[in-house]
């Protein structure tokens, strides 16, 4: 059995802009909900048996507490906010499974999803479909990739040495390195990619840097790395069966008419 894990709040993003360059600005009320609900559907429809969703419920998390300068929710725009709660309950109502982060966030629940399914001898692969840096650290071998729809690349672990220079379990030391500004951390002033990778391949994780490496910066890189290092212990699920397709919800009909979509429907009860 295949796996896939899907980060919605990317997908709703990527639905809500990609359709706004169509319609000129005109956004439709539930139109990035629909666009999401319908990739979903394709999936199922090539084959997709088992799926999970998590969506950020709220942006904010505990690294907030950890770094004031994280990312918020300010900035978003209200036509795509107000959709985020719609899409979880659409999603609920279609039947797929949806884990919608408060405290922790949305990567950390596919990180966890992630482990949780790979530990299951059954499962043949995880697909994690989100183009998120952060989750390149969940790669393992040819058994958990990253899929990035919108790259149309699928990267397992020697796709991430290949585009990042260090093996996925470095990815968190690398970011705390170079910084992420979709998070809102700095990283370390004076080293880019080409040096974080070097300095990774050379002493391992950054607790074994000499004290010479980063001198002051030290404490720094370790809380940075901290906020770039993914939970894997959100107890979402305990079986893999948990996450199987059985088809849309008797509320979803409601769902489809609020939405204005009929053809959800339809495509959801042809399957």
């Amino acid at each position: 059995m295949i796996v896939h894990l899907i980060d919605g709040t990317y997908e709703l993003f990527r639905q809500f802009y990609g359709r706004r360059h169509f319609s000129k600005g005109k956004d439709e009320p539930f139109g990035a909900v629909s666009g999401v609900l319908h990739s979903i559907l394709e999936m199922i429809e090539t084959g997709a048996t088992h799926v999970g969703v998590a969506t950020d419920h709220v942006i904010e998390s505990f690294r907030n507490d950890l770094w004031p300068d994280y990312k918020t929710g300010e900035g978003i725009e209200p036509a795509l906010l107000a959709q985020f709660h719609p899409l979880e309950e659409a999603l609920t109502a279609m039947g797929v499974v949806v884990w919608p982060m408060i405290e922790l966030e949305a990567d950390d629940a596919l990180a966890s999803a992630a482990q949780i399914a790979s530990g299951d001898e059954r499962v043949e692969k995880v697909c994690i479909w989100t183009p998120d840096k952060d989750l390149a650290q969940c790669v393992r071998g040819d058994r958990v990739v990253q899929v990035d729809r919108k790259g149309k690349t699928i990267r397992n672990a020697a796709g991430v040495r290949e585009k990042f220079g260090v093996e996925p379990e470095l990815i968190p030391d690398f970011l705390a390195l170079v910084g992420d500004t979709a998070d809102g951390y700095p990283g370390i002033a004076g080293i880019g990619a080409v040096t974080a990778a070097r300095l990774l391949n050379q002493y391992g994780a950054i607790e074994t840097f000499p004290p010479t490496v980063l001198g002051e910066q030290r404490d720094r890189a370790l809380l940075f790395k901290t906020l770039a290092t993914l939970r894997t212990d959100a107890p979402l699920f305990h079986d893999v069966d948990e996450l199987r397709w059985r088809g849309p919800t008797d509320a979803f009909a409601a769902w489809t008419d609020r939405l204005g979509d009929p053809r959800l429907l339809e495509r959801s009860r042809k399957m």
